[in-house]
């Protein structure tokens, strides 16, 4: 036991808890969240694309299933799940998600609209060309560092050697832990001129590279209105960008005009198209606009087009502000260029991202030079080696013809070593003496065919090594002056811009700010019904005096209000619920009406509607809360006059809901109800007033397992009854007392 305790460490808990939990956020960081810079990869994007290259999965070779991708990377190098990598393969392969898709997808991959790829045994998938060329070339020539991988049975790249700003390209978004990168992608064009402008001139200005680089080129094309504040964005590496889709007016059947919605903002791909139609059908249904006849989702894989049928005589510009300013049309992307850079997260600017990348083309050059100046040098040794055999071949027949093994001549040709050979001569022996070949043309000597001995073959031997010379020469340029190394460096980017390079899509331009003018409502006075089912809708005040008792009868909740205020709905659950009495149907008596749950955030199927009622009725007043445990407190009906559609009406403790809220203006007492039949009536001047998120104060003393059950507010002069145990209780004649006490137990 005293053994096991000397190994016992002893340390601070927390401490503990702070390093295992700052190591679990870097990893997450470095590993598995954020591109590197040099890159702009994520680890799970690298590994499956370096996967693909060693599977041999290459551009111009069949299509292989996407499983049998997934299966590998995950049983070689990222053992973190199937989805995970076949989520970033999917990405990788969508044009519409990124600038420069890296992977050439066969089969379903999912649509714009949000519609998901299918299952990885049913795809298929290979290289793109430019991810064999620009991303994955010269992996053999040593120019990336390799690390092993995490059971320690392969090698993979710590990074691509990817030829392009890839950062920027192809942009990049991940969560981490307590932080996010966001990075919109760029026109890869673009983009090399201003790798190119950078190395000619390293003091170039963030400025002066936006004349290069306009600004983002979203795959999805769309207008950036906000060009002016791109510089702030592109210095800091943080802001926001305002895109809008782009809408065009074409002529229709009969005179009328069509709203054509062509282009989308970037934020919109995926589910959020739906809910741009949604958002529209919306604006039609509560009368927002009367000018839009029909909308049609015309889009297919050759582009997005959504159709507004407009009325004739519609205000075509109002309508198209309007859309911006009430749906996705116009959005934002949030900007933050966070990326790892030397092993750590940072938020870069623009020429921050470029100037890594440049340092990496430099470091990638330059090992990739080493490497062909070194088999060069070997081959210059090789071929100089049987240049000087050939001159002395005679001899070097005769040393092979007097050796007992490979080695006796292999001596013979690096140290002149001639013992145990037979010669002819001694002259030839003393020659043979003099020999000094190195290992590697010893090797290649004895390698060497008979037919390289004919004349023209040592023609073509001379022409070969002059050639080398002329490489080791240019390879030693290269890697001598900076110059020569940035001139290959620009060729080889000019070359991919030339053969790889996209019209721009995405425009820039400043915009005013959408205005749009909403058509004034006539105020006018309705009846606001609602049956117990829940569903609510507004009629006519001459309708409802006509009908006055079969409304009343047929309701659970029946009051006036002006079309322009808003219907509060209070629940047990201590929230509010507003809506607007011009999002609710207006018409007939018998017509159905809309459930409450449409129009609203109140879910019948979780909580109990308390009290209804409009705000204009409210606001000048005071509410009454009481809740099961018999807190009660009086708010200011004007603390729930808020824009939000739901708030939080009161506080509740633990286990606590509301069983009561009413308007308080005519009351003179209250009473409190209990389930042990406890009756308590009071003054309404004992209830404090608070704020709508505090407790209240205790209205009632209870037993352990007592709780209110009903509230019962009492104006002046008006006799209340109730039923209670088949026993009738006049609620005026109770005996008064005082809040916070026991009350009285009816007798039955």
């Amino acid at each position: 036991m005293a053994e096991i305790q000397d190994h016992i460490i002893r340390t601070e808990y927390s401490e503990i808890m702070q390093k295992s939990y700052i190591d679990y956020a870097m990893s997450v960081i470095v590993a598995r969240a954020l591109p590197d810079v040099r890159d702009g990869l994520k680890p799970v994007q690298r590994r499956t694309l370096y996967d693909m290259y060693e599977l041999g999965i290459r551009y111009d070779r069949p299509y292989r299933k996407c499983a049998r991708i997934v299966g590998d990377t995950m049983g070689k190098y990222h053992p973190h799940g199937d989805s995970s990598i076949y989520d970033a393969l999917v990405v990788m392969a969508q044009e519409f998600k990124k600038g420069q898709p890296l992977i050439d997808g066969h089969g379903n991959f999912g649509s714009i609209e949000g519609d998901g790829a299918a299952a990885m045994r049913y795809t298929e998938a290979r290289l793109q060309k430019i991810t064999q060329e620009v991303y994955l070339s010269d992996m053999d020539k040593n120019v990336v560092d390799f690390m092993p991988n995490f059971d320690e049975t392969e090698k993979e790249p710590e990074v691509l050697p990817v030829r392009i700003p890839n950062l920027l390209v192809n942009g990049a978004d991940g969560i981490a832990v307590g932080m996010a990168t966001s990075i919109p992608p760029h026109n890869l064009g673009e983009v090399i001129d201003s790798v190119i402008a950078y190395m000619k001139n390293n003091d170039i200005t963030v400025q002066e590279l936006m004349e290069v680089i306009k600004g983002p080129d979203f795959p999805t094309g769309g207008l950036v209105v906000n060009k002016d504040e791109l510089l702030s964005i592109y210095e800091s590496g943080v802001g926001k960008i305002r895109l809008r889709g782009k809408v065009e007016i074409e002529k229709g059947k009969n005179g009328k005009n069509l709203l054509v919605i062509t282009e989308i903002p970037y934020t919109m791909i995926g589910a959020n198209i739906g809910k741009f139609l949604n958002d529209v059908a919306a604006l039609i249904e509560t009368k927002k606009t009367t000018d839009i006849v029909d909308i049609s989702n015309q889009s297919s894989k050759e582009g997005i087009r959504i159709v507004l049928e407009l009325k004739k005589g519609a205000d075509v510009e109002n309508l198209k502000n309007m859309l911006y300013k009430k749906t996705r049309l116009e959005d934002t992307f949030g900007v933050n260029m966070l990326a790892v850079a030397d092993g750590r997260p940072e938020t870069l600017g623009l020429k921050q991202i470029i100037e890594h990348h440049v340092d990496f083309q430099f470091d990638v050059t330059t090992r990739k030079y080493n490497s062909l100046l070194k088999k060069e040098r070997e081959n210059r040794e090789i071929q100089e080696g049987l240049i000087t055999a050939c001159d002395v071949i005679d001899l070097i027949i005769e040393i092979l013809r007097g050796s007992k093994n490979r080695e006796q001549v292999k001596n013979c040709l690096i140290q002149g070593d001639t013992e145990g050979i037979r010669f002819k001569t001694k002259t030839s022996q003393r020659q043979a003496q003099k020999l000094h070949f190195t290992e590697r043309q010893a090797s290649a000597i004895l390698d060497m065919r008979l037919y390289k001995l004919i004349g023209l073959e040592i023609e073509t031997l001379m022409q070969e090594h002059e050639e080398t010379m002329k490489r080791i020469a240019r390879y030693e340029d290269i890697l001598a002056n900076y110059d020569s190394m940035a001139a290959v460096i620009i060729e080889e980017l000019q070359k991919i811009k030339r053969e790889y390079a996209r019209p721009r899509q995405t425009v820039i331009e400043n915009a005013a700010e959408a205005v749009y003018e909403e058509k004034k409502i006539e105020e006018m006075e309705v009846v606001f019904l609602m049956d117990r089912f829940g569903y609510a809708r507004t009629i006519d005040k001459n309708t409802y005096e006509r009908n006055k008792e079969a409304a009343d009868s047929e309701n659970k909740y029946v009051f006036s209000c002006m079309n322009t205020d808003k219907i509060c709905i209070f629940t047990d659950l201590g929230r509010m619920h507003c809506v607007k009495v011009l999002d609710l149907p207006f018409g007939k008596l018998r017509d159905k009406g809309t459930p409450v749950d449409n129009v609203s955030n109140y879910d019948s199927g979780q909580e109990q509607m308390i009290y209804v009622g409009c705000l204009a009725g409210m606001k000048n007043g005071k509410l009454c809360f009481v809740t099961a445990k018999g807190m009660v407190k009086l708010v200011n009906g004007s603390e729930f006059d808020v824009s939000k559609r739901t708030i939080s009406a009161t506080k509740l403790g633990e286990e606590d809901r509301v069983i009561m809220v009413q308007n308080a203006e005519p009351m003179e007492h209250l009473v409190i109800q209990t389930k042990d039949g406890y009756f308590l009536k009071f003054l309404k001047e004992e209830i404090p007033e608070k704020k709508k998120n505090a407790l209240g104060v205790r209205a009632i003393r209870m037993g352990e397992k007592d709780l209110a059950e009903h509230a019962y507010m009492l104006e002046n002069r008006t006799e209340y009854e109730i039923d209670y145990k088949n026993k009738k209780v006049i609620l005026n004649k109770l005996k008064l007392a005082k809040r916070d006490t026991k009350g009285t137990k009816i007798r039955v």
